[in-house]
């Protein structure tokens, strides 16, 4: 079932969002040659609990941590372990909170050190085709006119985009309906309306969008080995257009920040 938060259910899905932005925060300055994911992981675990909310990830369908850690071309679902960052890795950090019971879900992409052009250019572009998204996410809107908006940028700019993989409506759950495919035509699925939470996350591949689980079924990773990017910000739906939830400043409600 879709729902609208009352303004009572957004107070703590603000906090919750503002807890994520925090242990991004944090983490991104942590992101260095020779750092484990482990202790990024543990980073994201003391930012969220010391805050008083517990990570959303940790236990959830049975994953082990309290974030996602995806390095180069891993996708998604990334188990944080002993793998130390090398300079000219690209990192991608997925990041859930819960506070009182409702959730929170930001995914970024950083750099570890001196990044190749081609990298960087794979996360400008990812970047912002997640705000080409949120353009589109208003009401009266159709769930794909967000898809669609993703989907063109992406394929404008040469890359590809998995297909098993897209956003998600959010609240009291982690997961809930509707889906938001990060590609497709416009103008189909539900409508949108004032008060709708739903994490717009776009995942972008530099070569092919095929991807492959690994033997530990989680890990995602891209089945020709090309560099992935991810990013998500969890939003409410407005009269006018939308509010990022997933934020700690003014400068993350733009795509100036």
């Amino acid at each position: 079932m879709i729902t609208s938060k009352s303004s009572h259910e957004l107070a703590y899905m603000r906090k919750a969002g503002e807890i994520v932005a925090l242990a991004h925060q944090a983490v991104s300055k942590a992101i260095a040659p020779g750092v484990t994911t482990e202790y990024l992981d543990s980073v994201c675990e003391r930012v969220i609990r010391d805050a008083g909310a517990v990570p959303s990830f940790k236990g959830l369908y049975g994953f082990p941590a309290a974030s996602c850690i995806s390095i180069n071309s891993t996708l998604v679902h990334g188990i944080p372990g002993k793998t130390k960052l090398r300079d000219g890795d690209i990192v991608s950090v997925d990041i859930g909170a819960c506070y009182h019971g409702y959730h929170g879900d930001s995914a970024w992409t950083y750099a570890c050190g001196n990044i190749s052009e081609e990298a960087h250019r794979l996360m400008e572009v990812a970047r912002q085709s997640l705000f080409e998204g949120l353009y589109q996410a208003r009401a009266g809107n159709h769930v794909t006119d967000i898809s669609h908006a993703i989907g063109e940028y992406v394929y404008a700019h040469g890359y590809s985009i998995p297909r098993d993989y897209a956003g998600h409506g959010i609240g009291s759950s982690v997961h809930e309906d509707p889906t938001i495919p990060n590609f497709g035509p416009a103008g189909h699925g539900i409508l949108l309306k004032e008060g709708m939470t739903i994490a717009v996350e776009p995942m972008v591949h530099m070569g092919k969008p095929q991807t492959r689980v690994l033997h530990d079924n989680w890990t995602v990773v891209t089945k020709d080995n090309s560099l992935s990017a991810h990013y998500e910000h969890t939003i409410v739906i407005t009269k006018d257009g939308y509010e990022i939830l997933t934020t700690a400043n003014k400068e993350e409600l733009s795509d100036n920040g």
